[in-house]
């Protein structure tokens, strides 16, 4: 097993979050993690992204030039990365924050998201990160439902985990929404 995955938006909306969810989740259950994180020195609205690869093997190298996943949740992160998908790979993208007709890739597997929309329909606007995280993990497959809910004890804070079971709904309106396509 391979999976090779670039994370991207602006500062705020999650990214190193869910990210770091997916990377301590599959370390858990055993696997091989590259986790490269770069983020601006802002706060909020810089841009961000993660590169991971997640392996049964040892990793060679943990750079990509054509992942196999991209989670886009804003448009300049889908500018940026969906011409390096690889052929056969899978956008999920944020349709609360891209509009579709800046999709330009017809050989890509496309998930559409209203991340910010569902996430407000559950109760909390800031759950956006979570329903792409939801549609990842049910799209990937390395790693579960339940493995991410434990990584969640180690990865939230303290002050937030009051928000973990708002977190796991999000994630499973995620996943709920790729199967409905």
């Amino acid at each position: 097993m391979y999976y090779d995955t670039i994370m991207a938006g602006f500062g705020g909306q999650g990214i190193q979050t869910i990210s770091l969810l997916v990377a301590v989740a599959a370390i858990n259950k055993g696997l091989e993690v590259t986790y490269l994180p770069s983020y601006g020195v802002e706060k909020r609205g810089g841009r961000t992204n993660v590169i991971m690869v997640i392996s049964d093997e040892e990793i060679g190298a943990p750079i990509i030039h054509h992942p196999q996943c991209i989670i886009a949740l804003d448009s300049i992160a889908l500018k940026t990365y969906q011409k390096t998908i690889q052929e056969g790979g899978t956008l999920i993208y944020n349709t609360s924050l891209i509009p579709r007709e800046e999709i330009e890739r017809s050989d890509i597997e496309i998930i559409p998201l209203g991340c910010n929309e569902e996430a407000i329909a559950i109760g909390n606007s800031k759950l956006a990160n979570m329903i792409a995280l939801g549609a990842y993990i049910e799209k990937a497959r390395f790693v579960s439902f339940d493995e991410i809910a434990a990584a969640m004890e180690e990865v939230i804070p303290e002050r937030l985990k009051k928000f973990i079971p708002s977190n796991l709904s999000a994630i499973r309106r995620g996943m709920e929404l790729v199967h409905a396509l």
